[in-house]
């Protein structure tokens, strides 16, 4: 793997939806860290978040929805008025957030947690 950092560039913008997944992964809360025993995981919908930094620094909420193409969350709380008066979800880069409670009814996830320990 190339160390260029146009390579890595065109490596994130060419890749595949099941690479995006893999880097869209969210920091846990310490909590989390110490119940699983590792870092971070993969951002899934039902997922209740905080937002760390931005604008809606200290927000927290469910994850809507996930868009891999444009590497970003929707949460259900934070929301952006358009200039004709209705509302959108805003979106918000997984960088930016930590899961603070994870939705653990997915096999596969649990098959991750199970991984690492």
């Amino acid at each position: 793997m190339s160390k260029q950092p146009r390579k890595q560039r065109k490596a994130l913008y060419n890749a595949p939806l099941h690479i995006r997944r893999k880097r869209m992964g969210v920091n846990l809360s310490k909590e989390l860290q110490e119940d699983y025993g590792r870092r971070s995981l993969p951002i899934k919908s039902g997922d209740k978040i905080q937002v760390i930094r931005g604008d809606f620094k200290d927000s927290e909420g469910k994850v809507e929805r996930i868009d891999y193409k444009n590497y970003r969350v929707f949460i259900d709380s934070l929301t952006t008025a358009k200039t004709d008066g209705t509302n959108v979800l805003s979106s918000i880069h997984p960088s930016n957030l930590m899961i603070i409670d994870a939705d653990m009814e997915d096999d596969f996830r649990t098959k991750i947690i199970d991984r690492k320990l």
